[in-house]
């Protein structure tokens, strides 16, 4: 059993930053991948980026490489989405998830948090 609380997210003008937090507790966290995802209104939750917590391998969406950084702090038990270069595409909601497997499918995720609200003005 695994959960997640995000926390971070806000207002913020195209072409700014922030910071996802998102906190994780479990007896077996470090055999998990932590992930983000998003939902932008109206359509469907896409992946955004993952973290093998034992070890830090990282895969991003391509269309997130590069803008958006994945990383852990084990001593914190906290997994972190530093965003930046902000678009107004990027508004939705984003949630933190833990899974025991690798990879981009929303369905490979057991343990989801309530999401926190990014909005992006132009």
């Amino acid at each position: 059993q695994v959960q997640v609380v995000e926390s971070g997210g806000g207002l913020v003008q195209a072409g700014g930053s922030l910071r996802l937090s998102c906190a994780a507790s479990g007896r077996t966290l470090s055999t998990y991948v932590m992930g983000w995802f998003r939902q932008a209104p109206g359509k469907e939750r896409e992946f955004v980026a993952a973290i093998i917590w034992a070890g830090g391998t990282t895969l991003y969406a391509d269309s997130m490489k590069g803008r958006f950084t994945i990383s852990r702090d084990s001593g914190k038990n906290t997994v972190y989405l530093q965003m930046n270069s902000l678009k107004p595409e990027d508004t939705g909601v984003y949630y933190c998830a833990a899974s025991p497997s690798f990879g981009r499918s929303a369905t490979l995720y057991n343990y989801w948090g309530q999401g926190t609200q990014v909005t992006v003005s132009s």
